[in-house]
């Protein structure tokens, strides 16, 4: 059966933070990951440091994996210069945790791998090693325009309009055809994944929804015309809906999709439902992406105690759309 079984590579995220635990505790784990190939992109210090006592093995020099003889676990060298900094962000850290994330994501654009999965990074270790992108969201989307950021769990799904620029910005952004396109390619997306029947709920930008108009007037002019251009095309989309009830709303529905407007709108509820199960998944791409919902953790790096629910959720997520957007092959169950 593992002509069944899809190729999730994992770049190893900031080998200074909780990234290479939580991917060993969720590699280790044989009853919470289902059959597949899984590829770490990780230095061989890190391999032997970490990985000590979990069987691997190291795939070719040349990088295919179409010769995979059984499902399991294997890892992509990454080189390394210089010393890899525990528990807080470095230089070097930013290096090796920017080459495993680009060739994984090499791989995976090039059909070699089905699906990428991230560990995080840290935003301070690519400064300081010189790389101007704010994070794996913000690389993708210079590549591709369309992408976009969700959120999944158990309970609660959230799409977020805009996410990582100021809350003035943010506001700013909030313009009737942009909002219906991002409405339109959410949609298309879903589709793109067979997520099925659905109902994309659209969060009000002030208080109370603008209380028809006595505290905001946006709901009215701007984010009601965008659902009702949404609607003429029949996308099921309903709003705009009270900010502070709308998620309570979705919770639960495995049908419902909320759209935040900005970040700390969607991320809050978000986070405080599925903080420690919750995943970043990066809609819009040629593949999935998926991603812990958590950052590095230095605080705790190395200690043994990092949980590793969220990419657990991130890895089991992968490995059931990946081939929903790769190639035609029956889905995995």
């Amino acid at each position: 059966m593992t002509d069944l079984a899809p190729r999730i590579g994992i770049s190893l995220g900031d080998p200074g933070g909780i990234g290479p635990e939580v991917i060993k505790k969720s590699l280790s784990s044989q009853q919470a990951l289902k059959q597949a190939f899984y590829i770490v992109y990780a230095p061989e210090s890190v391999i032997k440091n970490v990985f000590f006592d979990v069987q691997i093995q190291k795939i070719p020099t040349d990088g295919k994996t179409d010769d995979f003889v059984s499902t399991g676990l294997y890892f992509h060298e990454i080189k390394e210069k210089g010393r890899i900094f525990p528990g807080g962000p470095s230089e070097e850290n930013g290096r090796v945790s920017y080459r495993s994330f680009r060739q994984a994501l090499e791989d995976v654009r090039q059909g070699r791998t089905d699906a990428l999965v991230t560990a995080p990074i840290s935003k301070h270790s690519w400064s300081l090693a010189g790389i101007p992108w704010a994070g794996h969201t913000h690389y993708l989307q210079h590549l591709y325009p369309e992408a976009m950021m969700t959120f999944w769990s158990r309970n609660l799904k959230v799409a977020l309009f805009t996410h990582h620029i100021p809350l003035r910005e943010a506001v700013k952004a909030v313009k009737t055809d942009s909002l219906y396109t991002f409405i339109r390619l959410l949609d298309q997306n879903l589709d793109r994944l067979k997520f099925g029947p659905r109902r994309i709920l659209i969060a009000g930008l002030n208080p109370h929804a603008g209380e028809e108009g006595l505290l905001g007037t946006e709901e009215k002019s701007t984010i009601l015309p965008a659902i009702d251009m949404a609607r003429e095309q029949g996308i099921a989309v309903e709003g705009p809906f009270p900010p502070d009830t709308v998620f309570r709303m979705a919770r639960g529905d495995e049908k419902a999709f909320v759209v935040g407007l900005y970040h700390d709108q969607g991320l809050i509820a978000f986070k405080w439902e599925a903080f420690e199960e919750g995943v970043n998944a990066t809609l819009g791409l040629p593949f999935l992406r998926t991603s812990p919902d958590h950052g590095t953790a230095f605080d705790i790096a190395g200690q043994g105690s990092a949980n590793p629910a969220s990419m657990i959720q991130s890895l089991e997520l992968a490995r059931r759309y990946a081939f929903r957007l790769k190639r035609p092959h029956p889905n995995p169950e």
